[in-house]
């Protein structure tokens, strides 16, 4: 399968970035995205809250197909939760903050800071805890509709948030349109 995003561009992409302003940040992480990879990121400003795995924090999704996803994700406050296991493969790029993480079989935890990027392979799981704040940049590939049930059972029986619901089913639908357009799935 192809994918239109490589982690390892996305890991050069975010590391010019750390150390900025935290909205400046997210520009220079936009631009150098638009840079790498023109027509296939939304410049919208749409944060919303988020509850999934049992972590509390805010997504801006900026690309969304069939097969892959990329979003801002943060927390401005402590937060922890579980990944989800998933078939897809999930990188994530640390752009401000920390967080605490173990996979399964892990006796000590990892702690990933400014610059890190760290992978979760398919069908594996990890619990993670942000202590104080984190923003990060993360990609998604692999058959996102299956992540949905994780991404959405938190609105839908946790905090009963059929706004936000709504809200992120236009927002991947209408994503997933412009890339199909494109003729990328």
């Amino acid at each position: 399968m192809s994918y239109v995003f490589e982690p390892s561009t996305l890991h050069e992409i975010t590391g010019k970035a750390l150390g900025l302003p935290r909205q400046a940040m997210f520009d220079a992480v936009r631009e150098g995205l638009e840079e790498a990879y023109p027509g296939h990121v939304h410049r919208g400003g749409d944060w919303q809250i988020t509850a999934a795995g049992g972590a509390q924090g805010v997504v801006n999704l900026i690309h969304a197909s069939v097969t892959e996803y990329l979003l801002f994700f943060g927390s401005p406050a402590p937060t922890s939760g579980h990944s989800g296991r998933h078939r897809c493969e999930v990188h994530q790029f640390i752009l401000d903050g920390e967080v605490w993480c173990y996979d399964e079989g892990d006796l000590e935890r990892r702690e990933l800071k400014p610059g890190d990027a760290t992978t979760l392979r398919p069908s594996t799981a990890r619990g993670y805890c942000v202590n104080d704040r984190v923003w990060m940049l993360e990609y998604g590939r692999g058959p996102i509709p299956l992540m949905f049930p994780f991404a959405l059972a938190g609105p839908m029986f946790v905090t009963l948030d059929a706004r936000g619901l709504a809200r992120s089913l236009l927002r991947y639908g209408s994503l997933t349109a412009r890339s199909l357009l494109r003729g990328k799935i």
